[in-house]
């Protein structure tokens, strides 16, 4: 669990970080190494889920080594499906991070919402929507690893 008092801000109880996994975890399906590496570290913190559409039908494969849940979604219906996924864990004890236009009301109902903008950008609606905005993934998982960032970037 990763627990942090953030002043003027929320006392923070984190159970579960869910993330997206195209544009977010991997770019063209693949996620790096070092990705994986800072998952496996914040994997011995929260438990983590992925959530995606699969669209290159290799994400069992690339995450296969890495102790990390993954749920396929729906490609009609993702925005609701990840929607739906956070209400099930409890919204108040997930962080989310995305980037795309599926990802807006799940970063908006998770307790911290954090919007990637990566190699493939991100969506508008998911800045607007997101409690930080990070430029890659590998400085959004060294950010949940160093919770001290987090009060440093959200405190009052």
């Amino acid at each position: 669990m990763i627990e942090i008092d953030i002043p003027s801000y929320k006392q923070l109880k984190i159970k579960y970080v869910v993330f997206d996994y195209n544009g977010t975890l991997a770019v063209d399906g693949i996620i790096s190494s070092a990705t994986k590496q800072r998952l496996e570290k914040l994997s011995k913190k929260v438990k983590i889920y992925i959530l995606t559409a699969d669209t290159y039908g290799n994400v069992r494969e690339n995450i296969k080594d890495v102790n990390v849940n993954f749920k396929i979604i729906s490609q009609e219906n993702g925005k609701i499906d990840k929607l739906n996924f956070i209400r099930e864990l409890g919204a108040e004890h997930c962080i989310a991070v995305g980037n795309g236009n599926n990802d807006v009301l799940m970063l908006k109902e998770a307790q911290i919402g954090i919007c990637i903008i990566g190699d493939e950008g991100c969506f508008t609606e998911t800045i607007k929507n997101s409690d930080i905005i990070i430029k890659n993934i590998n400085d959004c998982l060294d950010l949940l690893l160093n919770p001290n960032r987090l009060k440093a970037t959200l405190r009052g």
